[in-house]
């Protein structure tokens, strides 16, 4: 299941990475593709909203899932 989350503070490429990065670590995520211009993240899998949100925060950036 595809899904979109808005995540601030993402301003770069290295950004995007460490949000990605993040993501694809948590279990029952497949993909992920962070966008720094549009605030978004595209997450594959089924990880739970607050699993999400966790591996976000813990990234330094702030989830709005």
């Amino acid at each position: 299941m595809a899904r979109t989350i808005t995540v601030e503070g993402m301003s770069c490429g290295g950004c995007e990475e460490n949000v990605e990065t993040a993501l694809r670590e948590l279990p029952g995520v497949s993909d992920a593709e962070a966008d720094n211009e549009s605030d978004s993240v595209t997450v594959e899998g089924d990880a739970s909203d607050e699993e999400l949100a966790a591996a976000v925060e813990d990234a330094g950036y702030a989830p709005k899932v």
